[in-house]
């Protein structure tokens, strides 16, 4: 079975470790956005109401009441749930790691934009985005690259933290002095499908060598409305392209499928759900898998947790699992390091500060916030 312990023990080292520190005066700021999580449990109300209360996130009707509410009643039981993975999450201790180690390389293979400083910009918990973005004009850098660490773009989650940094330039007044560039999505960054098939390498050698080629690798992602994915959201499709490259990456060695985890509320999601894919395979007589965070790239609640402890731990002895193991997110592996600071090189060495395709709205959207952010987002982006 998966350790839980030896992701907790990691995440609390990497916590004493602060690169940014370092560059006082940075010639070029990367901005790492991501949803974050409560890193205390008397943080986990305010993380929620936030979520809740983001249209951009989730849509609910009297969403100025309802989200409220529903942050209130869930409050307790997940509380409970990051008490059992040692009190909060590792995702801002993992996140600055990473950040100083992808810096470190970039000096190394941009100096003409060095020195290079990470800044964290989290969507629902400190560090806020908003507050990170003050930071960054006080260093005063001569470009600021905003860089989504999800690899699949989803409105919901790249889009609410772009739709953030526009929010709040549209309240403050912009900083014309600095140079600004967008990287949005990398879902098929060929050193991000080596990670990913390493870590897979890895739970796939701690079985017996009899079962080892029968193993289901079972690539877990959090869920979509239905709602979202009828509006055109390009999230699943990205999703299939990372599993089919690391499938390729593999050799297709074993079989393999998708699922969805964390759905919110009654509406239709993406399926099968992770855990009812388990159960489906079972009853179809597989009864060894390893489970992969395909869309996460850093230990968190719903790795911690809910892969760990509420699958690969009570769902197993539930339905008669064998052996579920479950692949480490790409945390500090070298490799993803090197797949972030290429990311980075690559995008500062190109003429093009924002992709084409982040420009484009789905097919179908009705958010004039959207409309309006992708807007301002083709004006700020110049070379």
């Amino acid at each position: 079975m998966f350790s839980l312990k030896r992701f907790c023990t990691n995440a609390t080292r990497v916590g004493c470790l602060n690169f940014s520190s370092a560059v006082e005066k940075p010639k070029t700021a990367v901005l790492m956005l991501n949803m974050g999580g409560p890193q205390s449990i008397d943080q986990v109300h305010d993380y929620l109401l936030r979520i809740m209360t983001d249209r951009d996130m989730i849509q609910l009707p009297v969403q100025s009441k309802l989200g409220p509410w529903i942050a209130q009643r869930r409050t307790p039981d997940v509380q409970k749930k990051y008490t059992q993975i040692g009190g909060g999450s590792p995702i801002l201790k993992w996140t600055k790691l990473q950040g100083g180690l992808m810096c470190k390389e970039l000096d190394k293979m941009s100096p003409e934009t060095a020195p290079h400083k990470h800044y964290v910009g989290f969507r629902y918990v400190n560090p806020l985005t908003e507050n990170t973005l003050q930071e960054i004009e006080r260093d005063g850098p001569e470009r600021v690259v905003l860089f989504s660490q999800y690899p699949q773009y989803s409105c919901a989650t790249s889009g609410s933290s772009f739709n953030s940094i526009f929010h709040h330039y549209r309240e403050n007044t912009f900083p014309k002095n600095i140079k600004w560039s967008v990287i949005d999505r990398w879902a098929t960054h060929p050193l991000l499908i080596k990670t990913f098939a390493d870590r897979i390498r890895e739970e796939l050698s701690k079985f017996v060598e009899t079962k080892r080629d029968n193993v289901v690798i079972l690539f877990t992602a959090h869920s979509l409305p239905l709602k979202a994915v009828n509006r055109g959201d390009s999230y699943p499709s990205e999703i299939g392209a990372t599993v089919h490259l690391v499938m390729q990456e593999l050799g297709k060695t074993n079989p393999y499928s998708l699922a969805w985890q964390s759905k919110v509320g009654p509406l239709p999601w993406l399926a099968p759900a992770t855990d009812d894919a388990i159960k489906g395979y079972v009853r179809q007589g597989l009864k060894n898998f390893i489970l992969v965070p395909i869309a996460f790239v850093n230990e968190h609640i719903e790795t911690l947790h809910e892969l760990d402890i509420e699958y690969c731990d009570e769902l197993a002895k539930e339905v008669g699992v064998e052996e579920m193991r479950r692949a480490a997110a790409p945390n500090d592996h070298p490799l993803f390091i090197k797949a972030l600071s290429s990311i980075v090189a690559d995008h500062l060495k190109s003429k093009e500060p924002i992709n084409s395709k982040f420009l484009m709205r789905c097919p179908m959207c009705v958010n004039s916030r959207c409309r309006d952010s992708k807007r301002w987002y083709r004006q700020v982006c110049t070379l």
